[in-house]
């Protein structure tokens, strides 16, 4: 009942309701291009880093391939920006195979 009193009261003058996301995404590496590959979210940083880290190792056998994590901020009511957007984790492929993750400091 709550959720959706909130969906219908979109222009209520009131304090926002901020999510938390994680956006996890695979990146291509072609003819020293990157191309989007797989990507998804989470509310969650461990299950986006979990889906990511079997995404590339999935695909790293047959392509360059390298990864991120994003976190971002969701306001509710309003249209998302990248004011809160911050890479945090980028993931690559060892020669053996593991994932292997870094913090991004900024």
């Amino acid at each position: 009942m709550e959720q959706s009193a909130q969906e219908d009261c979109l222009f209520c003058e009131r304090p926002g309701q901020l999510v938390e996301m994680f956006e996890w995404e695979v990146f291509v590496t072609s003819d020293g291009t990157d191309r989007l590959g797989p990507c998804g979210i989470s509310s969650g940083q461990a299950t986006a880093m979990d889906t990511l880290r079997t995404t590339l190792a999935r695909m790293s056998s047959n392509t360059a391939v390298w990864g991120r994590i994003t976190h971002r901020i969701y306001d509710f009511g309003t249209m998302p920006d990248d004011w809160s957007r911050r890479v945090i984790f980028r993931a690559t492929v060892d020669p053996a195979g593991s994932v292997r993750f870094k913090r991004v400091t900024s």
